[in-house]
């Protein structure tokens, strides 16, 4: 019975490992509802989303809004220094970002920690080449997941066309062509 019990622990603590980061804030950031379904959705049998005109804080301290970026393709990934499987997908995040052209593809690693300071630092002490952002209010209604890190990728018109909720390996052939 001891090792039965055991064995459940162990498998208890396993499954909770490998999911993602739930505690996005501590209030609701957005709307009363989260992105539902599997993991990785094609949205192509979604409704038509588009970028959000939002503002965000770079690391230099000015803002950008998400919607003036159309005209490029944009990868979005919602993320915090104090999600681990956050901070297990940035290596291969940063294996897609030195394998697209910077000029049409415009990656944000928008951070979800309370401090963008804690962001930064983290962002320098592991010599991260991705452009860390904050967001310079509350997040669009879009951007309102169950738990990150969460990925959205928008083509040149600002339309999304994937989404991802929950940790990926996004060093794959797949995501190189997709960001062409």
């Amino acid at each position: 019975m001891k090792m039965k019990t055991s064995y459940i622990v162990f498998i208890s603590l396993a499954l909770f490992s490998f999911t993602a980061c739930t505690e996005i804030a501590k209030e609701p950031l957005v709307g009363e509802q989260g992105v539902q379904g599997a993991p990785v959705v094609n949205v192509s049998s979604v409704a038509p989303s588009t970028l959000p005109s939002f503002s965000m804080i770079q690391s230099d301290g000015s803002t950008i809004n998400l919607a003036d970026l159309k005209g490029k393709k944009v990868f979005v990934n919602l993320w915090a220094t104090w999600c681990p499987p956050c901070r297990a997908e940035i290596p291969s995040i940063e294996k897609l970002y030195s394998k697209v052209d910077k000029q049409k593809t415009v990656f944000i690693m928008l951070s979800l920690d309370e401090s963008f300071e804690l962001a930064k630092g983290f962002a320098q002490a592991k010599k991260m080449k991705l452009p860390v952002y904050a967001p310079a209010g509350n997040l669009p209604e879009m951007f309102n997941v169950n738990g990150i890190p969460a990925t959205f990728i928008f083509n040149e018109n600002g339309e999304l066309i994937k989404k991802n909720t929950g940790m990926d390996d996004y060093d794959t052939d797949a995501y190189v062509e997709l960001l062409k």
